[in-house]
């Protein structure tokens, strides 16, 4: 946990004259699988370049459209003289939160130029179609890739390239981690050096010009189960020339960076998931999936919350206080091998508006109760292969009626931050999890621990 504060030492206290009771609570609970909410991919700080293909929810596959600008993004002048081009290199640099194989599958990744202008202003969604067939993901059949490159994943294997010094030796440094895609020397020559003063005068003419880049892997190439890779947005198209003027002959360095980007994502579900996404309304499910990136949360209710107790207590002029209530969420055993569980997943409600916010448990801003990240949870216990949420604060409102449920959820989110309590969809994660609902036959069904005091109104 990132905090001081510890989910087990959390919960109101009992009074003199008071008795706790626990309750596990299994048979109140209902579970479904549902799409996550779609969401806008532009600006994000990495994004998924993704074929992965998992035999429990079928094939992810994700491409990354960008935009391409002039050197500092403003009038570019071309070296005099004659420009021979040594090679051009699409620079991908490796963020965290690859999922998937890394050891076995191999990948091959194509870089296309964009059919239409990938526009900085616009805000573009996870549906986005970056003008490739709706019918076929990725149809590129009548063009041929820009640039093209084949390699293991290494997420966290730093690499040594040269480092390119005008006027002076070249020398060889270590660099983060990343893959450096070759790019086809006659796109540069069109787009930068062969372009006209115009083009080159204007960073926008440029790229209305260039219109962008895809960037995707290639499914009939990457082998194996493949994977998400994560790539942060800081990256470049390096140009690497040779420039001679006279008797003079330099090497050199330009870099057209890369300042937007936006991911289109699709998943492809086995029959499985797609039962369970038909069966929303069928009653509660024995197993739920929670999916990244933007693929699949569980809706969750209560519905009938310690109800029968209640109304016996009140008949004799007694109540109930919940004093502590925790839901732990299971991963079915058998799924999480070899591809591990979502490192940390959030719970949240909706609000009137049908829009998203904290449970009171979370929310630190607005509830006194809340105990703040650290103790709401939602992290992976992986020695005890479980998630716990406290979700004290809003039980007891929700059985006093002091809150509406107009829909509780459990998704996916990233485990970078520890701050706060994330609860928006994300692109940001690519890992999966299979869940036990509330299969009344597995002794790792959806449980809510309840310690409660009965006290006189």
């Amino acid at each position: 946990m990132n905090s001081c504060k510890n989910q087990d030492a959390v919960g109101l206290g009992v009074g003199s004259g008071q008795t706790a009771s626990n309750l596990i609570d299994t048979s109140t609970i209902v579970v479904n699988t549902v799409p996550e909410d779609s969401v806008v991919t532009s600006g994000l700080t990495k994004n998924p370049v993704s074929c992965y293909r998992d035999p429990i929810f079928g094939t992810t596959t994700t491409a990354l459209a960008t935009d391409l600008n002039l050197p500092g993004q403003g009038t570019y002048t071309p070296p005099t003289g004659t420009i021979t081009i040594d090679s051009a290199r699409l620079v991908l640099n490796y963020a965290n939160g690859f999922y998937g194989d890394s050891i076995t599958s191999k990948y091959t990744i194509n870089v296309y130029q964009l059919k239409s202008l990938f526009r900085t202003d616009t805000a573009y969604y996870n549906n986005k179609n970056f003008g490739y067939s709706t019918t076929n993901f990725a149809d590129y059949s009548s063009q041929s890739p820009i640039g093209s490159l084949t390699f293991n994943a290494r997420p966290h294997d730093s690499i040594k390239v040269y480092n390119i010094i005008t006027g002076a030796p070249d020398t060889l440094i270590k660099v983060p981690p990343q893959i450096r895609i070759p790019i086809n020397p006659a796109f540069i020559n069109t787009n930068l050096f062969g372009a006209s003063s115009t083009t080159l005068g204007s960073n926008t003419i440029f790229k209305t010009k260039v219109r962008g880049l895809l960037i995707k892997l290639d499914s009939t190439k990457t082998t194996g189960a493949g994977g998400s890779i994560m790539f942060s947005n800081a990256d470049s198209l390096v140009v690497y020339y040779r420039s001679v003027s006279g008797t003079t002959i330099d090497t050199s360095v330009v870099k057209l960076p890369i300042a937007s980007t936006a991911t289109s994502i699709h998943h492809n579900y086995t029959a499985a998931i797609r039962t369970e996404l038909n069966n929303t309304k069928s009653g509660s499910r024995n197993l739920f999936y929670l999916q990244g990136p933007i693929g699949l949360r569980a809706k969750v209710s209560f519905p009938h919350l310690l109800q029968n107790f209640r109304a016996s207590l009140l008949k004799t002029n007694n109540d109930i206080v919940i004093n502590r209530a925790e839901l732990v969420v299971t991963p079915q055993p058998g799924t999480y091998i070899p591809f591990a569980p979502i490192p940390k997943i959030s719970m949240y409600q909706l609000d009137l508006a049908l829009q998203r916010v904290e449970l009171q448990d979370a929310n630190t801003a607005s509830d006194a109760r809340s105990g703040g990240v650290g103790v709401f949870g939602g992290y992976y216990n992986s020695t005890q292969n479980e998630y716990h949420f406290i979700v004290t604060a809003y039980l007891q409102d929700l059985l006093y009626g002091k809150t509406v449920d107009y829909g509780t959820y459990i998704g996916p989110i990233d485990n970078t931050n520890t701050s706060t309590v994330d609860i928006g969809a994300t692109a940001q994660v690519a890992s999966r999890t299979v869940a036990v609902g509330t299969d009344k036959n597995s002794p790792y069904r959806l449980k809510l621990n309840i310690i409660y005091t009965k006290v006189a109104k």
